[in-house]
């Protein structure tokens, strides 16, 4: 048999692809034939990593096709007609209405993805979602079938690698306090309530340190405009720092200069830049929303409000309070190892041979 995957985008650098690149090379690692096919492929992967998808061949009804459900996508449509027995792995899509007002494109696309997506429902024999929170989602769109939860496989051996030496000699050893927060630049990860609490950490306890908010905003330049129009208004030009659209190295480094991570995302279905943090060893203090606690667990401090005051006074806590910070770092050490890639790797193995194997 020959095992499959399907997603929208095959993208350098995305958790989605990162996944199921992951999920391939431990496939071939089980003697499995695989391929990997999506709609858009990126052309700084290495060669041979995706094809598009109407390169693929025929699906035999002992073969398995995987889908990675992330986007709304011509292949959400076009899924019922391939062959092969059929695995959804589902990542969540942003609802549109935070989109509403910032771009009318993205707003579409995810309100046709998650109506694609409930037309889905009796498609697939067997589906895993990445939280418990993906997974409700699912059985709210009618998901009868049985469900699973399996963590993104993340591979951590990339952040051991160097970082960009440039970045590091521009801001590092300068004394300054230096708070962060790593995700797309989009209405959803609202980076204006971390921009709101830092003014307060900034103004009342530290008004040496800056914020770094390191994220692409393709498609959201009219969002990424009003956030440089709300820093400006609150005073904190040259204090707010967008990298934009950096290399992995260049990530590296602001992960490597942070003092601590702050996180006010209002919708996450897994929230990978969360496990980065954990992995750098860095405070984290969080909004209480979607999958959010699920996957930091005790690993940081999370906040039921977004009372901006409340939040700095938060940052201040972790950031001058080595005791609790101590304990922190031993909670996220426990919250890494569940994901690390030897048990997430295993969970999703069994997984996948629940219907490779027959069972479903």
């Amino acid at each position: 048999m020959k095992i499959v995957q399907l997603l929208p985008t095959m993208a350098f650098g995305d958790a989605v692809s990162n996944d199921a690149a992951a999920i391939d090379r431990m496939l071939s690692e089980m003697g499995y034939k695989t391929a990997v096919y999506a709609s858009n492929v990126d052309s700084r992967l290495p060669e041979g990593t995706a094809a598009h998808w109407k390169k693929m061949k025929d699906l035999h009804d002992d073969d398995l096709l995987i889908f990675h459900a992330s986007t709304g996508d011509i292949l959400n449509r076009k899924v019922p007609t391939f062959g092969g027995r059929k695995m959804m792995i589902y990542h969540n899509i942003t609802p549109s209405s935070f989109f509403r007002g910032y771009s009318r494109a993205a707003e579409e696309l995810t309100e046709t993805g998650r109506r694609q997506i409930r037309r889905l429902a009796d498609q697939f024999r067997y589906c895993v979602a990445d939280s418990d929170y993906n997974r409700f989602e699912l059985r709210q769109m009618g998901y009868q079938c049985p469900i699973d939860v399996c963590p993104i496989m993340i591979p951590f051996e990339d952040y051991d690698k160097e970082p960009d030496r440039k970045v590091l000699g521009k801001y590092q050893g300068d004394g300054w306090t230096n708070l962060l927060f790593v995700g797309r630049i989009a209405p959803n990860k609202k980076q204006e309530d971390v921009i709101r609490a830092f003014y307060y950490y900034h103004r009342d306890y530290n008004p040496k340190s800056r914020l770094f908010l390191v994220g692409n905003d393709t498609g959201m330049e009219n969002y990424r405009y009003q956030l440089e129009n709300y820093i400006r208004a609150l005073g904190l030009s040259g204090r707010v720092i967008f990298p934009g659209h950096i290399s992995f190295a260049a990530i590296l480094a602001y992960y490597h200069l942070a003092d601590l991570f702050v996180c006010m995302s209002e919708h996450e279905g897994f929230c990978v830049p969360l496990v980065e943090a954990m992995y750098f060893d860095l405070p984290i203090v969080a909004y209480a929303s979607s999958a959010v606690p699920e996957t930091l667990g005790k690993g940081g401090l999370l906040l039921d409000s977004k009372d901006p005051q409340v939040a700095a006074a938060a940052i201040d806590r972790m950031v001058r309070d080595k005791e609790l910070r101590a304990k922190i770092s031993e909670e996220q050490k426990t919250r890494l190892a569940q994901f690390r890639y030897e048990q997430v790797s295993a969970t999703m193995k069994n997984c996948i041979l629940k219907v490779a194997g027959g069972e479903q």
